[in-house]
């Protein structure tokens, strides 16, 4: 146990300050990773990343871009974060710029993309992938219009280029040449998108193959330096991927609190789990404080349930585990500004598939525990006379005792009679 809180009190420290392994000193490349789902926390590791470079007088910033997409209002606040940044910014499409990816593209003043890859398709939809509502689509492609032609123009893109990949009623014509018809979303691969019109590339400069490579055809002479992020920002992006495994955690180290008498390190871990889960959602911008509150106040019931009316109702009880479920399911929730307070079907599939994974695998594995759990050194046996001075036990190790006497004797047969009423005894005295 010792062991465990030292190793955790020393590396807290160290994922916390994660960064770059190298300073950033002025007129240096900043190199910056984005990776994966377009996602609050991706903001608040590229305003790091941009204020870094900007305070260190970087003499430009790559982003090397690989995603699919993600959520509408994060790009809106990423591309508003970029179109302030007063240092050249760079985007390298390494395979992937789709949907909102294209968009963060667009808010950078240069655009390279490797051999194989595609840029655009960000038409919005709702989480669960279905169309808008047509009213809320009609004013949600009009918005964004307006912002990516903005966004195109302040760093000379094409910015019939950059509607069209939200809008398939845009067509883009360039002269006489109709380069994409009305109909459909854009998308470009990295031949389309650095082929030459009227001498003028019609979106991206260059096809390249590395960083390195794309600073030699853009003529950055500054020394490399990569921006990672830091360790609690990357609790957020790996923490919503293995959800089921910290429930799993948390709900077998509360069962073996309550199922080992004067054992700690179990509710240590399952608090760990838990703690981990709200921050890990917490910091992807999935959950405020307010579900921490419910899983807390649903504990209190339980805990008031246990203590003070074991014996004459369960309403505590049963409203403090639903509280607890319910904030759990809500934390894994991704809910978006301006839907229903109330989440759909669709929404809940993906936090419902994780609830019952952990639940069925805590199941499973307590099954397992508490038939072999009581033959092995890991529980102790309960010994009646660290009671004798009380002349009692507690309600709850009383029962512990009634199931223990019970196994032995079945266990023990005739010889193991005598334990097994005096532990009867023992709870028949006890008191609750």
């Amino acid at each position: 146990m010792k062991l465990f809180l030292a190793i955790l009190f020393f590396a807290l420290p160290e994922i916390a300050t994660a960064e770059a392994r190298e300073p950033i000193h002025k007129d240096d490349v900043v190199v910056v990773p984005l990776r994966g789902e377009v996602a609050p926390s991706l903001l608040a590791f590229l305003r790091r990343a941009v204020k870094t470079a900007e305070s260190n007088e970087a003499s430009a910033i790559i982003f090397e871009m690989n995603t699919y997409g993600g959520r509408l209002d994060t790009a809106t606040d990423i591309v508003n974060a970029l179109n302030q940044t007063k240092i050249p910014t760079y985007t390298f499409i390494n395979t992937n710029a789709g949907s909102a990816g294209a968009l963060i593209a667009i808010a950078t003043q240069h655009i390279y993309m490797s051999p194989v890859s595609a840029i655009g398709a960000a038409a919005p939809i709702l989480p669960t992938g279905e169309d808008l509502p047509a009213t809320a689509k009609e004013k949600t492609i009009s918005y964004w219009s307006a912002l990516v032609r903005g966004s195109a123009i302040k760093n000379g893109h094409n910015p019939d280029i950059a509607e069209a990949f939200m809008n398939k009623e845009k067509e883009v014509k360039i002269g006489d040449r109709v380069v994409h018809p009305k109909g459909a979303v854009l998308t470009l691969n990295a031949q389309e998108a650095t082929e030459r019109i009227n001498d003028k590339p019609l979106l991206a400069e260059a096809t390249v193959d590395s960083i390195a490579d794309l600073t030699k055809k853009a003529g950055l002479k500054g020394r490399l330096a990569t921006i990672e992020p830091t360790g609690f920002e990357q609790i957020a992006f790996w923490i919503t991927a293995v959800a089921p495994l910290l429930l799993l955690g948390g709900i077998l180290g509360a069962y073996l609190e309550f199922k080992i008498p004067g054992a700690t390190l179990p509710g240590i871990i399952s608090a760990i789990c838990f703690a981990l889960f709200f921050l890990g959602h917490y910091l992807a911008g999935l959950a405020g404080w307010e579900v921490v509150a419910l899983f807390i106040l649903g504990i209190v019931l339980v805990l008031i349930e246990i203590l003070f009316f074991a014996h004459s109702t369960i309403v505590f009880g049963v409203l403090g585990v639903f509280l607890m479920l319910a904030s759990l399911l809500w934390t894994m929730v991704d809910r978006y500004p301006g839907q229903n307070f109330f989440p759909t079907g669709k929404m809940l599939a993906m936090p419902l598939l994780n609830m019952f994974i952990a639940i069925v695998g805590s199941i499973i594995v307590i099954a397992l525990l508490a038939r072999y759990l009581p033959r092995t050194s890991i529980l102790p046996p309960l010994r009646l006379d660290r009671f004798k001075s009380a002349g009692s036990i507690p309600c709850w190790r009383a029962a512990t005792v009634c199931d223990r006497a019970r196994t032995d004797a079945r266990n023990a047969g005739h010889h193991g009679h005598r334990l097994a009423t005096q532990r009867q005894s023992a709870f028949r005295r006890s008191r609750c």
